[in-house]
């Protein structure tokens, strides 16, 4: 195994703390992991491997690093979305049709959507990531910062040797510890991970049929819905009011359809027994998206909101949907800092958004719609320039084109 990243030594930087606890230095923190194994019935061969884990300059780098200015809804978006990646995706399809549609019938989820996790994933497996991950896992378990977290994981990863008999020497990944074509953490790999090709292993590295049959049966676990797709990209009425958006406004079909809401080519929304939220990923100038209970199983694989969006396009786009009716409009992205500044600003001016963290999440999202609605301002919860100008800040200082 090769150890591109190492330190040169166990430094202070990796520590793990506990409540009146004096820091740990990485050996330390190693020998209390391995009694902790110990006490998880890790076998002691398993155990064994933690004596020659070393700790990764590059992964608290990495851990550590935030960008100085927030990504927008284009940025993101057209990154992942291409032509390219969607052309691979419908040869993936042919490629593999046989395998999944039998995943189909045996999971519910249809081939586009396992496609589409696949190639926002690894590229299709063009890149599955190098760093070593029991030294990865190791690193940020003896770090400060989620080190409860990732000791968990790295056990967990230990009880995968174990149970599916894998060389840990070839347990690469990404820096945080995500494995093979899905890029499953150990944790989900344990719990959901399947063979597939019937060779009574489970290799998520090199085993397409292994991969693609865990994926499917990690989003029937997350509570996949059979036969109903993501969402849908939505036409909003011209004098839309923005009450409801976000996870937290669920409505049936029909109440949206009432509200005025159509299909991309003017149809009125199906009213199907479903409910749904409305999301407006780069505000009113931008497109609107309708997420059913799908949308909420993509999030419960990846949180992200621009990630769940990105999955339910491809997936459409695989299967020969159109690009979207509007566009992500080009827009400025923020510092940072700038949007703890906005969120100073709603504090001082008695909104409860929680701490100024720079993080725009469902409260300062609600601060920023009542801001708006107060000032005559279009009330989509968005910190446009308008907004921004009227809550007194620079917007020049903490924008970049």
């Amino acid at each position: 195994m090769k150890y591109p990243f190492i330190l040169a030594s166990s430094l202070s930087i990796l520590t793990a703390f506990s409540a009146g606890a004096e820091p740990r230095t990485f050996e330390q923190c190693i020998a209390d992991i391995k009694v902790d194994a110990q006490s998880a019935g890790i076998s002691p061969q398993s155990i064994a491997v933690l004596d020659s884990v070393k700790p990764l300059q590059r992964v608290v780098e990495l851990d550590r690093s935030q960008p100085e200015f927030t990504q927008t809804f284009a940025d993101y978006f057209n990154k992942r979305v291409t032509e390219r990646r969607i052309s691979e995706g419908q040869k993936m399809l042919k490629t593999h049709g046989a395998l999944l549609n039998k995943l189909q019938k045996e999971y519910g989820v249809p081939p586009q959507y396992l496609l589409a996790f696949w190639g926002l994933e690894t590229n299709f497996g063009g890149y599955k990531g190098k760093m070593p991950v029991l030294d990865a896992l190791a690193t940020l378990a003896c770090d400060a910062r989620r080190s409860q977290y990732f000791t968990q994981e790295l056990l967990q990863a230990l009880r995968l040797g174990d149970k599916f008999g894998l060389s840990f020497e070839d347990m690469v990944g990404s820096w945080a510890g995500a494995m093979g074509h899905t890029q499953f953490m150990p944790t989900t790999y344990l719990t959901y991970a399947v063979d597939g090709d019937g060779d009574g292993k489970v290799d998520l590295w090199n085993s397409t049929e292994d991969a693609l049959s865990s994926a499917a049966n990690f989003l029937m676990q997350l509570g996949w819905q059979r036969n109903e797709r993501w969402g849908r990209e939505v036409l909003l009425p011209k004098h839309y009011d923005y009450e409801s958006l976000g996870r937290d406004h669920r409505k049936p079909l029909a109440e949206w359809q009432t509200l005025g809401l159509t299909t991309v080519f003017g149809h009125p929304i199906p009213t199907a027994p479903m409910d749904a939220a409305l999301y407006l990923p780069a505000g009113h100038t931008g497109p609107a998206f309708l997420g059913y209970s799908n949308f909420e199983v993509i999030q419960r694989w990846n949180r992200s909101e621009f990630y769940a969006l990105a999955v339910g396009h491809l997936a459409d786009r695989i299967n020969g949907a159109k690009p979207l009716k509007v566009a992500p409009p080009l827009q400025p992205r923020r510092t940072r800092d700038g949007l703890k500044a906005m969120q100073q600003k709603l504090i001082e001016l008695g909104y409860d958004i929680g701490a100024a963290d720079g993080i725009i999440g469902s409260k300062t999202s609600a601060a920023i719609r009542d801001f708006q609605r107060r000032n005559k301002l279009v009330p989509d919860g968005f910190a446009d320039d308008a907004t921004l100008n009227a809550l007194g800040l620079d917007v020049a200082s903490i924008s970049s084109k």
